[in-house]
């Protein structure tokens, strides 16, 4: 499924590169004629400008007079030759009112865009105006469709993204929960008979501290399954004092690690009460606890460090690992991701989730290096 959401990613955004490629090319030719177009048109103007001013008054203007007076796209501003404005067409009249120095600014921006037409008002004393012209409204127009369809594209695709992502969320969380509740519920089952074959035991004395030992680990299996249980609820929230709770995983973990291994929590407070489902958090410390035994390979230091800040508490799990590679870091908690041989992958992808969606707090990897350590950090709202 991630594979594939990938491949639509790749679709989506390769289309979306080159409808965009397209367009600009397509609109940048198109402007371009437009723009040659609205030069030959300003030069056809100031060359019927310049029979009416020569022409005699018996002359026939009728096409000179059409032609100045039918332009009314294209905006052009008339200078003498000191600079001084003496006529314009196409412009905002009311803005202008309202504001005198629009029109200087309009002419130092026709300056930039396109060079000038020279009309000669009297040869003879070598007198000239020019003319400077700007886009017009269409011209505007296609140059900023680009980035209008852009945009457009860009929203487009992040709908379509976000629908795919949501989806194959969607569909995640139905495979883990169901995946959950079915193992809760293979449970169940061997759990009853065997804690019914424990009681016919027991009336044995000689079995009772065998039958003590299996009476733990089959509590213990009664937590799993309950844990397993409240995948896909809305787990029910307690305030707990995060001290205890964490000290006593840390006791069953230690008693199940190798000696060499030494696990320390480390804190300033006495206690530190949160709001947490406990199941669900003993299984996030016990996952990162085990995964850190994990990468000691039998010897090193856990270091579990709580402090109490305004807001938050943070849980700090330290080991001296072998680190994880920042090419697996945006990977670790990736469902299916795993660099173990064993194992589905969803330990660290439960964990976050059970952290951030149901206790609205933060898990994430503080630091890593190899061959030194991993540090993963919780964080709650107090």
């Amino acid at each position: 499924m991630f594979k594939q959401f990938i491949g639509w990613k790749f679709i989506l955004v390769t289309i979306a590169v080159a409808i965009i490629a397209a367009t600009i090319w397509f609109v940048s030719n198109l402007s371009a004629k437009i723009q040659d177009e609205e030069r030959k048109k300003v030069a056809t103007w100031v060359e019927a400008y310049r029979e009416l001013l020569k022409s005699d008054s018996d002359a026939n203007l009728n096409l000179a007079t059409e032609i100045v007076t039918t332009n009314t796209t294209i905006p052009l501003i008339q200078t003498d030759a000191a600079g001084n404005i003496v006529d314009s067409r196409n412009l905002d009249t009311t803005k202008i009112s309202q504001n005198p120095t629009l029109l200087q600014e309009q002419l130092h921006s026709f300056k930039k865009q396109h060079p000038p037409f020279i009309i000669e008002i009297d040869a003879k004393h070598k007198v000239y105006n020019y003319v400077y012209y700007g886009d017009s409204l269409i011209l505007k127009q296609v140059k900023y469709y680009p980035y209008i369809q852009l945009l457009v594209v860009a929203l487009f695709i992040g709908a379509v993204l976000f629908g795919l992502s949501s989806t194959n969320r969607a569909t995640q969380n139905l495979v883990w929960v169901g995946l959950a509740k079915e193992t809760a519920h293979q449970l169940g089952t061997p759990l009853s008979s065997i804690e019914a074959w424990l009681e016919i035991l027991r009336e044995n004395e000689a079995n009772v501290p065998f039958v003590n030992e299996l009476t733990k680990d089959v509590d213990r299996l009664k937590l799993i399954t309950d844990r397993f249980s409240k995948i896909g609820s809305v787990p029910r929230l307690e305030e707990r004092d995060i001290i205890r709770q964490i000290e006593d995983m840390a006791s069953y973990i230690r008693r199940r690690s190798p000696q060499k291994v030494q696990i320390a929590v480390h804190t300033a407070e006495t206690d530190l009460p949160v709001m947490i489902s406990a199941p669900l958090f003993d299984w996030v410390i016990e996952n990162l606890l085990k995964n850190a035994l994990d990468a000691m390979e039998g010897k090193g230091n856990i270091d579990i460090t709580i402090e109490n800040h305004p807001t938050v508490v943070t849980v700090d799990i330290a080991d001296t690992g072998k680190g994880i590679s920042k090419m697996n870091l945006d990977k670790i908690f990736r469902p299916g991701f795993s660099t173990k041989k064993r194992g589905w992958g969803l330990g660290l992808s439960l964990a976050k989730r059970i952290i951030e969606d149901y206790h609205k707090g933060r898990l994430t990897v503080k630091n890593s290096e190899i061959n030194k350590g991993t540090t993963f950090r919780i964080m709650l709202r107090k």
